[in-house]
């Protein structure tokens, strides 16, 4: 399966699964009645938000897995947004930042190196 396709299935069901926890947290009990986990059943809401976190690293990564050249660093990166979250997200823009020259273009960010 290429490249493409393979995105274009991730975020199918990244998009489908946001919506249906999305609906399934508000038929629950509407987002504006959330009192921040201090009584039920603010757990559909928490669980939607988790989802909407985790599926945010997961793109992030899909990113990472792009730019990082070998398997091992691909899983250790993985590992450590998963657990770690955005803390390890900011660790890696600031090693790509990092990896830039003085006064070269943020265009270069976002490519694999080599290209």
């Amino acid at each position: 399966m290429n490249h493409r396709r393979w995105l274009i299935m991730l975020f199918s069901l990244v998009l489908i699964s946001m919506i249906w926890v999305t609906g399934w947290a508000s038929s629950v009990q509407p987002v504006w009645q959330w009192t921040g986990l201090k009584q039920s059943p603010n757990h559909a809401w928490t669980i939607a938000t988790l989802c909407d976190a985790y599926f945010g690293f997961i793109t992030f990564y899909v990113w990472v897995a792009y730019k990082e050249q070998t398997a091992v660093k691909r899983a250790l990166w993985f590992v450590a947004i998963m657990t770690l979250g955005n803390m390890a997200m900011a660790i890696f823009m600031l090693k790509e930042l990092a990896a830039l020259n003085n006064g070269e273009s943020l265009d270069r960010l976002w490519l694999k190196r080599g290209n």
